[in-house]
């Protein structure tokens, strides 16, 4: 896995495992040999010092101006699981929550439909249909799962504007896509795992293995791998791809979260939807702990008891992209909507509540800076 490094002019790359090695701080002994194939022996954990970015450089975006939201009725189709999932749907409610809190967007003005497990394809267009045919515009289509639906109604409703979250598939001039560079956000939560790891040994679980998940899953490893070189990474899915029932299927994701920490891993992250909650079940039981996805799972109500467990979460910002779209809609602006929502724009990026990382944060924040200088290229596949 490489992350390549910038190290002069625009097309001289270096790994930075390679750059950094140089620097390296001090060895970071790891407690015990986890046996684990690849992975360190016993006390040879080395970590690496983070980049080095001036703060000029590595300013993020600045946020849109707020547009008046109030003659607009908007509605919102939900992935499996709705509003109240703990993680991916509850993070688009809280977008759609927050342009009522401050675009003056009306709640009567609002509706929500949620997708059921094991429906079919045409449930879903069926379901954007009748929020056309209510009179909502724009539409969110929560997941890639709509992608067919909306290119159909939005075919049908040409005066109507839609956005999907998570594909770019559908090429209409009234359909907006809402993608992200989730392997950044994972680079993140991969270094704070390496960081924190003292067995050398993290685990990966994806809840299905397709391109989405596996933007997580790389994303992750490079992150752990750029902080400590001979840390071992175990990656495993709760289902094949084309099977969805892995993002929810807690007692699955239980197993197989059990099993890597059996196998000496001492934190998951899993990227499972509500698949998520037996990951941390798993880390409860097996005093381990885990990172959670998407939204700031630590402060999910539904998770209250197992939230020690939740070190941090990789937070895709689905609720800043759904806010962000009403409000250009709003202001007849989508058009400046950026292609896809990065460490740059707020996009993605990682939670610090209960306290777990802050002794890290520094060395987070320097990682994080240096994706959004360039200096590192997080890449999106193995």
């Amino acid at each position: 896995m490489r992350i390549n490094q910038r190290i002069g002019g625009r097309g001289r790359y270096a790994t930075a495992i390679a750059l950094v090695a140089a620097a390296a701080l001090t060895l970071a002994g790891c407690a015990r040999d986890t046996g684990g194939g690849d992975g360190a022996q016993a006390g040879e954990c080395e970590r690496v010092a983070p980049p080095s970015v001036p703060a000029a450089s590595a300013q993020p975006a600045p946020e849109a101006p707020k547009a008046d939201a109030s003659r607009l009725k908007v509605g919102l189709a939900y992935d499996i699981g709705g509003r109240g999932d703990a993680s991916f749907n509850d993070a688009a409610a809280a977008g759609l929550d927050r342009a009522v809190a401050e675009l003056g967007l009306q709640k009567a003005n609002t509706r929500e439909a949620t997708a059921q497990a094991g429906e079919s394809e045409d449930a879903g267009t069926n379901r954007l249909r009748q929020l056309a045919q209510g009179g909502f515009n724009p539409i969110v289509a929560v997941g890639f799962n709509y992608a067919t639906g909306v290119k159909t109604v939005a075919t049908e409703f040409p005066n109507i504007q839609f956005a999907i979250v998570d594909d770019d598939t559908v090429d209409l001039p009234n359909v907006k896509p809402l993608v992200f560079a989730e392997e950044q956000g994972s680079f993140l939560v991969g270094a704070a795992a390496a960081l924190k790891t003292s067995t050398c040994k993290v685990g990966f679980i994806g809840g299905v293995d397709n391109p989405l998940i596996q933007k997580f899953d790389a994303g992750y490893e490079q992150g752990a791998k750029a902080v400590a070189p001979q840390i071992d990474v175990e990656s495993a899915y709760i289902s094949p791809a084309g099977d969805f029932t892995g993002f929810n299927d807690a007692t699955r994701a239980t197993e197989i979260a059990s099993g890597q920490y059996d196998g000496g891993a001492d934190i998951a992250f899993a990227a499972a939807g509500q698949s998520n909650q037996g990951v941390f079940a798993a880390a409860q039981t097996a005093q381990k702990k885990a990172i959670g996805v998407d939204s700031d799972q630590y402060n999910s109500p539904q998770l209250t008891q197992v939230r020690d467990t939740i070190m941090t979460s990789m937070i895709k910002r689905v609720d800043v992209a759904v806010y962000e779209y009403i409000n250009a809609v709003a202001g007849n602006a989508v058009a400046t909507l950026p292609a896809r929502f990065d460490l740059a724009n707020n996009g993605v990026g990682y939670s610090t509540s209960g306290g777990q990382v802050d002794d890290i944060v520094p060395q987070l924040e320097a990682y994080k800076a240096a994706i959004i200088a360039g200096q590192i290229d997080v890449t999106s596949t193995k």
